[in-house]
């Protein structure tokens, strides 16, 4: 376990902290939304303008966090940012403030992300970077486990007092904002250039970076054009017969099984390779939206969540230790932002997609298209050559 370094157990505990705070209200938001007074449209609206807004600062600071040299006070601030935003919701019920908060939290999420995967990065060589950036994700998604957990005991005390959740978040979120200043910098090499950015400056690194980011990227991010929201998933549980708490138990299940095996699939990644480890996850996310496509009873439910987090450990964590692998160090957090620049529309358009295909044909078909695209994009990772998947040739 030396290559679990003291950087890596900080930002680890930093995300397990800021996770719980986030996931303890993401069941009850838009519930709280509605009872203050906002419609759906309004509501996927905000979600939309926030997740827009994290989608492109994290390629805008991820640059400027390489063109800078440093990575602490990004990560210090985007963490600082998302733990303030929780209590600012609870405040005030103006839908202008509500904006303003919602996107403070994700605007945090965006000054953080590039600079934090490039610590990682830092801390690890390319034969631990599936095991560094595993245990990241176990320790990250910990808290999308302990987060719901409190929010069901709470509210089946204290049931419709949403507010006072979002002061209880702000506990787990201070201690994010001290756990960060554990952080050290380390002197990185710049050359001294010009060092100040446009908010669009990143999409220049996708003309320069090497090809192999970009043969990665497109196959991620035509993946992640079919990979909606988890919600479709709940949404389609739900349709098959099991009541509020029964779904909010496999999301919580889905999660658990996502920590437990993160750190597991970082450590077979680094020898059997990330990208067979990745197409595994892929496809395992294929069967898992075919079979949801049918109608299942709650233990075939449980079995596809389980499936379901087996995918996620495979695919979160391990697609950004191989990104970081094909760029050159200097530039780490310009090419995982920019990546999660892409993915963020991406993935605000699968969304968008799959509840057009829903609305229009039904859950079955939606499900199905999801998950053709997704084999067609294991095709074409197995056609397409990459020569800087380090471990994977080994």
């Amino acid at each position: 376990m030396k290559y679990i370094t003291k950087t890596v157990w900080v930002l680890s505990l930093v995300s397990l902290f800021t996770d719980t705070a986030s996931e303890m209200l993401y069941p009850i938001m838009p519930i709280y939304l509605k009872s203050i007074g906002f419609s759906i449209v309004l509501i996927g609206v905000l979600e939309g303008f926030a997740e827009a807004t994290a989608g492109l600062s994290k390629g805008y600071f991820g640059k400027l966090s390489d063109l800078k040299g440093k990575r602490v006070p990004f990560v210090q601030l985007g963490y600082a940012l998302s733990a303030l935003s929780k209590p600012m919701m609870a405040i005030f019920t103006w839908p202008v403030w509500i904006f303003l908060a919602r996107t403070t939290d994700r605007f945090g999420k965006g000054i953080r992300t590039g600079a934090r995967d490039a610590l990682l990065s830092d801390e690890a060589t390319p034969e631990t970077k599936g095991k560094v950036f595993g245990f990241h994700r176990s320790m990250d998604t910990l808290g999308a486990v302990i987060g719901p957990l409190i929010a069901l005991v709470y509210l089946y005390f204290f049931p419709q007092h949403y507010k006072v959740l979002f002061f209880i978040a702000v506990i787990p979120g201070l201690l994010a904002i001290f756990a960060s200043f554990l952080l050290k910098e380390k002197k990185m090499d710049v050359t001294k250039t010009k060092t100040d950015a446009s908010f669009f400056a990143f999409l220049k690194y996708w003309k320069i970076s090497p090809r192999d980011y970009r043969k990665v990227v497109i196959g991620l991010l035509i993946f992640t054009l079919f990979n909606s929201s988890d919600v479709f998933l709940l949404l389609k549980a739900k349709q098959s017969g099991l009541d509020d708490t029964m779904v909010i138990g496999l999301y919580i299940f889905y999660n658990l099984i996502y920590a437990l095996f993160a750190f597991p699939m970082g450590i077979l990644a680094d020898k059997l390779g990330l990208k067979r480890v990745f197409l595994l996850g892929i496809s395992i996310f294929a069967v898992v939206y075919f079979c949801m496509s049918l109608n299942a009873n709650l233990y075939i439910l449980f079995g596809l969540f389980f499936l379901y987090g087996i995918y996620a450990s495979a695919t979160e964590g391990i697609s950004k230790a191989w990104i970081s692998n094909i760029s050159d160090k200097k530039d780490t957090a310009t090419a995982i932002g920019t990546f999660s620049a892409f993915q963020s529309v991406c993935t605000m358009l699968a969304s968008s997609l799959t509840g057009l295909i829903w609305f229009q044909f039904g859950a079955t078909i939606a499900f199905i298209i999801t998950a053709s695209a997704t084999l067609v994009v294991v095709i074409y990772f197995f056609i397409i050559p990459i020569n800087a998947d380090l471990r994977a040739e080994k």
